[in-house]
């Protein structure tokens, strides 16, 4: 697999890899507390991995971005601001970006994403260039690149892909721009040619946008309809009606970032008599966590798939199998 990193190749099922060594006890009691607390994480995601058959998982929604813009992220989650519904939403993860794969892998994630997004013109080139360069010193990251509604987005997309580009990342609601912008056209004609794959923020939550929610999605995959758009959130909160398209759509795949967890579920449940639908698009469902960005635990999201009552097969094909064929790992 080319896109893993050599000194995890040799582990097997159910082996946590070492998170490196934190700060020493006797230095910095907060720190002891936190490898204390990582080293319980990284105990019960092993135990989740290892009742399923796993060495490893596979998360295809992870954010890795230059740190001035992850900070100016983490600022804005730390005003909850009308983007998060004005929702109190600390960060798990707050690392430094090696101190994050660290823990990211210590988990077992075997590759990958370094989900990136532009919110105005004139960011996505550079923020792909970015990317690029974290994929070549990173190589269980699957390189994923963005774009944005303006002119050049096809030449953005088309210099992401000869450099490498293996997923794109679409923020409908940060972003505020119409999937069906013509601006966007050849960007999706190339997309769908080259058939990488799209995760695509398109449901109305946490907060609603101008654009989100299924009818300019829908429109979208109407036009072109060879498209593997990956339906972030499984579509939160308009689940039955991203299920629909996903069912209408063969290509269609969905994420189950920050699903079912009691974050989640507090404000806008997945209801459960749209459960036996997911269980039937089981082999077109992708881990997703969201990480580092999340106000729980990695173990709290893993734990929060099995509450579904789905079932072992569908949980290993989520978790890792459905991934490592679409990215053939």
């Amino acid at each position: 697999m080319p896109e893993q990193a050599p000194q995890e190749q040799q582990l097997g099922p159910g082996t946590v890899p070492d998170a490196g060594p934190g700060p020493g006890p006797d230095r910095d009691p907060d720190a002891a507390a936190e490898a204390a607390r990582l080293e319980g994480e990284r105990a019960e995601v092993a135990a989740f991995r290892r009742s399923l058959g796993l060495g490893r998982l596979i998360d295809v929604h992870t954010h890795f971005m230059p740190e001035r813009v992850l900070a100016k992220v983490w600022a804005y989650f730390d005003t909850a601001g009308p983007l998060l519904g004005h929702r109190p939403w600390p960060i798990a993860y707050r690392h430094e970006e090696q101190r994050r794969l660290e823990v990211l892998r210590g988990f077992g994630v075997r590759a990958f994403t370094s989900m990136l997004y532009p919110h105005k013109p004139g960011m996505a080139r550079w923020l792909n260039d970015w990317s690029a360069d974290f994929a070549a010193r990173t190589p269980d990251c699957l390189h994923t690149a963005t774009f944005y509604a303006e002119p050049g987005a096809a030449e953005d997309v088309r210099r992401a892909v000869e450099q490498g580009a293996r997923v794109f990342k679409c923020h409908l609601q940060v972003g505020d721009y119409d999937p069906n912008d013509p601006l966007l056209d050849e960007v999706w004609g190339l997309l769908a040619e080259t058939g990488l794959p799209v995760v695509t923020h398109c449901g109305s939550g946490p907060a609603p946008g101008t654009y989100t929610g299924p009818a300019p999605t829908g429109l979208l995959l109407r036009r072109f309809p060879r498209l593997r758009l990956i339906i972030a959130h499984l579509g939160m909160p308009e689940y039955e009606e991203f299920l629909t398209l996903a069912e209408r759509h063969p290509r269609v795949m969905l994420d189950t970032t920050m699903n079912f967890t009691e974050f989640a579920e507090s404000s806008m449940p997945f209801p459960r008599r749209a459960l036996p639908r997911l269980a039937d698009l089981g082999d077109r469902v992708l881990l997703g966590t969201d990480f580092p960005n999340i106000p729980y635990s990695y173990a709290d999201a893993l734990r929060a798939l099995e509450s579904t009552g789905l079932g072992t097969a569908w949980l290993r094909a989520v978790c890792h199998d459905n991934a490592r064929r679409l990215f053939a790992l």
